[in-house]
């Protein structure tokens, strides 16, 4: 196999063993800085928030130390939030969207509730612009007790030894064309199986857990993000990404089953936002903005629960 080849001369390989995953690994190349984009934006701000340190991913420790932000004062009788960005690193928004987050609104919340901030779980697969790992797992398939990425179990031991509860849990991701073009043939590749593609949807969408929806959580972030940009309709079966829609711009997965980041943690408000960076109709701020507007609309319902 040639580190070039096509998606279709991939296909003639079923599966991949570990010379083509390696082949895959060493054809790709850095496209950005996770330096630049995230550890000096951390470095930026560690008089005004805790910023630790939890781990570094051992393929590279030096070039890929992994961090998370947390509110000041930590209380044990507040309820914890975890935010998450870069699960798939090739998501943009999601990593700048915490960032942003943490940056803009994070105070507004801190008298409320603990808030931990992990930017960017998957810092090779940002720089490199990639769903999966170097070693072509998907870390948000991965969030189990028998997951197979670094970056997922190094993360869910972190929040395993913290005091107190976590209440809810905003995993900040996007739904790009790439994932029909370069993504999904990438895995039906890897798997040796065909892959169909996604109708990728035109707006924002939710997924929700379907263990415990929530939709009235889910619908208070739908109308706050509607305030920023539109709405994924459904395709003309009525579905999103092959799921039956519970609401407008919700879909539910069983998180948990799945691996998915933001089911591990049992918490009572689980979501998982998707922005579809590749609309004529939006801008790479107004994607930043969603992200930011889909945590604060879920926080400003769950303070009116408690």
């Amino acid at each position: 196999m040639q580190a070039n080849s096509t998606p279709e001369e991939l296909l003639e390989i079923s599966p991949w063993g570990g010379n083509e995953k390696s082949i895959w690994h060493k054809s790709q190349k850095v496209l950005r800085s996770y330096k630049n984009d995230v550890l000096l934006e951390l470095k930026a701000i560690k008089d005004e928030f805790d910023v630790k340190q939890y781990g570094s991913l051992s393929f590279n420790k030096k070039r890929y130390p992994l961090f998370v932000v947390r509110t000041k004062d930590w209380d044990e009788a507040k309820p914890t939030v975890v935010v998450t960005g870069g699960v798939h690193g090739y998501e943009t928004s999601g990593v700048h969207g915490a960032l942003s987050f943490v940056k803009s609104e994070i105070k507004n919340y801190s008298d409320v509730f603990n808030i931990i901030v992990a930017p960017c779980i998957s810092p090779w697969g940002y720089e490199t612009i990639n769903r999966w790992n170097p070693y072509t797992v998907d870390p948000n398939r991965s969030f189990s007790s028998d997951g197979e990425a670094e970056e997922a179990t190094l993360f869910m031991k972190y929040i395993d030894q913290l005091p107190g509860f976590v209440v809810a849990h905003f995993d900040l991701h996007e739904t790009t064309d790439s994932d029909n073009t370069t993504f999904r043939p990438a895995k039906a590749a890897r798997d040796g199986v065909e892959q169909s593609v996604w109708n990728i949807p035109d707006g924002f969408y939710l997924v929700g857990n379907t263990e415990r929806p929530e939709h009235d959580f889910q619908k208070a972030i739908i109308d706050n993000v509607r305030e920023v940009t539109h709405i994924a309709p459904p395709d003309e079966t009525g579905k999103i990404i092959g799921e039956p829609i519970s609401q407008e711009g919700v879909i539910n997965y069983p998180m948990k089953e799945a691996g998915l980041c933001a089911g591990f943690t049992d918490c009572d408000y689980a979501t998982t936002t998707e922005v579809y960076p590749d609309s004529p109709r939006v801008t790479d701020e107004d994607c930043v903005k969603a992200q930011v507007a889909a945590v604060t609309g879920g926080l400003d319902f769950i303070k009116t629960q408690l």
